[in-house]
């Protein structure tokens, strides 16, 4: 069996669930040495424990996104583990609820921008300099069908997401002569996720909504997600960079 991340350094953000879990299992299974990062310690080390169990090697960096020290040490303690970084899964999101634009609150707003926005940034950050040391590197941002369409949600999601698929082409074309490589995935609504989990306890009629509208009739499982991002990252698309890869059963389409 071929595992096209054998003796690679890979990195996580948000881990330690869903999509995150999915994909750091995925990596690990192709042959990374995975970094767990996620402000939830607990649910990490549940994703370390199955990556070991099935053979794999992997530790938890405790890391909280739009917290700029937070980030860099999380890439200090890779390299320093590690000895290098090869690619990146910048993962971590957050949503609230569903809300209209001129109900949503000033500390939802900024709480979901850091989050999501800047915290992509942040990781782009210091990702980069090591893999540009490194001559070579991947990193795959999370966005939305949110970033590509007005799905129902509330101000900041959209503008987050719609942001980060911004950031990743600027700095795909940026670096792209530099051997590092940048692109985003733009998941549709995803079961067994944190985001899916709150977002169902406070609006379950408006997620119903959003599931019924598939046009392959179903929501996503989080290794499906996963799946996409790990292709991007691996030398099978050595020749894509910039892309905002909708990963939506047909949503984007229709």
């Amino acid at each position: 069996m071929v595992r096209d991340f054998e003796g690679k350094v890979v990195v996580v953000t948000g881990g330690g669930y869903g999509i995150g879990r999915a994909a750091c299992l995925a990596f690990a299974r192709d042959g990374a040495k995975v970094v767990v990062a996620d402000v939830d310690v607990k649910s990490s080390q549940e994703t370390v424990r199955l990556i070991k169990e099935a053979g794999g090697e992997a530790i938890v960096v405790k890391t909280d996104v739009s917290k700029e020290t937070e980030v860099e040490a999380l890439v200090g303690k890779t390299v320093n583990t590690y000895g290098s970084l090869d690619c990146a899964f910048n993962n971590v999101g957050i949503h609230k609820t569903f809300i209209s634009t001129i109900d949503f609150t000033e500390k939802d707003w900024d709480q979901m921008i850091d989050v999501n926005l800047k915290g992509i940034w942040l990781c782009m950050k210091y990702e980069i300099p090591q893999m540009l040391k490194q001559g070579k590197g991947s990193i795959v941002n999370a966005s939305s069908v949110a970033g590509l369409i007005a799905a129902p949600s509330n101000p900041a999601y959209p503008a987050s997401k719609h942001g980060v698929i911004g950031l990743t082409k600027m700095a795909a074309v940026e670096f792209a002569r530099k051997g590092v490589r940048i692109n985003c995935i733009c998941p549709g609504p995803t079961t067994s996720t944190r985001m899916h989990e709150e977002l169902a306890a406070v609006a379950l009629d408006s997620i119903e909504k959003m599931h019924d509208k598939v046009p392959m009739g179903r929501t996503a499982e989080p290794r499906e997600i996963a799946e996409a991002a790990v292709w991007l990252c691996s030398d099978k698309a050595s020749y894509v960079t910039g892309v905002a890869l909708p990963v939506d059963g047909g949503v984007v389409a229709e």
